[in-house]
């Protein structure tokens, strides 16, 4: 398969719990470990005093502008005030665009109108792949730390509902532009992680089947804190007499025959690579360290 590190976009998505944000960063740092020039984004909260995924960094919050947050890599949250100002740029002069967004019921029709938040941050990804230093891209991969599956279905779902209620116009024009990119499985796509638990692997496939309607392809499954098997077939055999009991670690050892039922119908359920990603018994930032020295070696 194609490196997930050639592309330009991947947008890191998965239910909560199953180690999306910690496998994010560690995507990023990978990459630009490789010398890519990586920045990595998740969407602003109007309420939010701090993300995990700033965490990593030792921060509260992304920053607003692009900064480095790491050895080689940049960090940004994507906005909607940020998304509508650029595009509103490609409208008007500059200063006559941040005038029009001082304007106190343009924000608000912005903000509360169906779509227009989520068109906001589209506008802003899709600035960011455009930007470009001496005619070269600014950056070569994008990272986004996306949020629950169900808002990612909606984000990616945009453009569609937008030109079929706009179908001419400046906004069709960007939103077929953002098409481009999010529907071109070279430069594109869309990473979900789970874990090798029944729930979890049916939502993956109910996910990956979501990214397909909206044509928006998966480029691979991560399964995260994937349980190796230590013990022989004779080992087992004798453990499994004590399955029942109330004994430290036996439930991990019922569960490991779980983790081959769930890579298997991941495998079978999806046409994308499922990368398997080990248990890694560390916290924190020297777990993302340690997740991302392993996806150098397997995306």
């Amino acid at each position: 398969m194609t490196s997930l590190f050639d592309k330009r976009l991947l947008l890191v998505t998965g239910k909560g719990g199953v180690g999306r944000t910690t496998l994010a960063a560690a995507l990023a740092i990978a990459a630009a470990q490789k010398g890519r020039r990586v920045i990595l984004s998740e969407i602003a909260e109007a309420d939010g005093d701090y993300t995990a995924l700033a965490r990593v960094f030792s921060r509260n919050t992304l920053p607003r502008e692009p900064e480095e947050i790491a050895p080689g890599l940049m960090g940004t949250v994507l906005s909607a005030p940020v998304g509508h100002e650029r595009f509103i740029e490609t409208l008007l002069p500059r200063m006559m665009a941040k005038a029009a967004m001082s304007s106190v019921a343009l924000r608000r029709l912005l903000e509360s109108a169906p779509s227009f938040r989520e068109m906001g941050v589209f506008y802003h990804f899709l600035s960011l792949l455009k930007a470009e230093d001496d005619g070269e891209p600014r950056y070569d991969l994008i990272v986004v730390d996306m949020p629950a599956s169900g808002h990612s279905l909606g984000l990616t779902g945009l453009p569609e509902r937008l030109l079929a209620l706009l179908p001419t116009g400046a906004i069709a024009t960007a939103m077929r532009e953002g098409q481009a990119f999010v529907h071109d499985p070279e430069k594109s796509g869309a990473v979900i992680v789970t874990l090798p638990e029944v729930l979890p692997v049916t939502e993956t496939l109910e996910l990956a089947q979501g990214f397909a309607d909206t044509r928006v392809p998966v480029a691979a499954i991560l399964c995260n804190r994937v349980l190796r098997d230590p013990f022989s077939a004779e080992e087992r055999q004798v453990l499994e007499r004590f399955q029942h009991e109330p004994i430290y670690g036996m439930n991990r050892f019922n569960s490991i025959p779980q983790v081959s039922e769930s890579l298997e119908r991941l495998r079978a359920g999806v046409k994308a690579p499922v990368l398997e990603v080990e248990e890694i018994p560390l916290t924190g930032r020297a777990l993302v360290d340690a997740a991302a020295t392993v996806l150098a070696e397997i995306a």
